[in-house]
């Protein structure tokens, strides 16, 4: 009953905000919207969804979230297997892990960043979005521990058997981290489909806008001189709330989507059982 309780309240505000982004102008005004939506439209989804600009701003994050996830997964499953040897067997370890956890503490800034990435030409481009957060250090540090709770005589009998480092980690310590993997997959993927700000400061044009960036836009920083006519006796009957609402339903529901398939991993210990004898 407690677990209940408290799972309620963590559904209840979603529910609030669903209820928001779905009832007329009048009602919202006068908040007297509950948990159930009243005088129900979809005028905020269709202010949101009816211009092209809306699904060109989708389509770039999806594809943020696809190219982003990979090469930063890539990236933390090779760099947390050397780091995560002991001293006897990569010297250097030490200082490689203290250089990279150097920079989760201290970075150059926003104006560094610009600047790099302009130089290199990656402005209004994709890799401007993925290239700039493609190593996440915090996640590279949680998978070397998970991959020093691997039993070492499995790596030792795979180097009996004749097999190299890259055939130990994606033959055995990959699909011993599964649970690890499908986590870490899942918090790339919301930050990367979170992400607003770095779409405002790598892109200059509107139409390469990711999708957090294009709803803050059209919402937060509303350019009045853009709208057309049609667009302005329509937001007269919207509220700022609703469209915020809405805002957070579209941003929210390719997340639910994709959870469900890696929840599973969640409670799985694949490497429990592993070694016998």
């Amino acid at each position: 009953m407690f677990l209940g309780i408290v799972s309620l309240s963590c559904i209840l505000p979603f529910v609030y905000v669903l209820a928001l982004s779905l009832s007329s102008n009048t009602f919202v005004v006068s908040g007297q919207v509950g948990f159930w939506p009243k005088g129900f439209t979809i005028k905020s989804y269709e202010h949101l969804m009816q211009k092209i600009a809306f699904w060109n701003a989708f389509r770039t994050s999806v594809l943020r979230v696809v190219i982003g996830t990979i090469l930063s997964m890539f990236f933390t499953i090779t760099l947390a297997y050397p780091l995560s040897k002991e001293k006897d067997q990569f010297r250097m370890r030490t200082i490689y892990v203290w250089i990279i956890f150097f920079t989760m503490l201290f970075n150059g800034g926003v104006i560094p960043a610009y600047m790099l990435i302009n130089a290199l030409g990656l402005m209004d481009t994709i890799w401007a979005l993925t290239l700039s957060c493609a190593v996440q250090v915090f996640n590279i540090v949680l998978m070397l521990n998970f991959y020093k709770q691997i039993p070492k005589e499995m790596e030792e009998a795979a180097y009996i058997d004749g097999a190299n480092h890259f055939t130990i980690l994606f033959r055995i310590y990959v699909p011993l981290s599964m649970a690890s993997i499908a986590t870490l997959t899942l918090f790339t993927i919301v930050m990367h489909w979170n992400s607003w700000f770095d779409g405002m400061l790598y892109m200059n044009r509107v139409e390469n806008y990711p999708l957090q960036t294009y709803l803050r836009t059209i919402i937060i920083s509303l350019d009045m001189t853009a709208i057309s006519t049609e667009d302005i006796e329509r937001l007269k009957s919207l509220n700022n709330k609703s469209l915020r609402a809405a805002q957070i339903i579209l941003a929210t529901i390719p997340i639910l989507c994709v959870y469900p398939f890696l929840q599973r991993y969640f409670v799985t210990g694949i490497v429990l059982g592993s070694v016998k004898g």
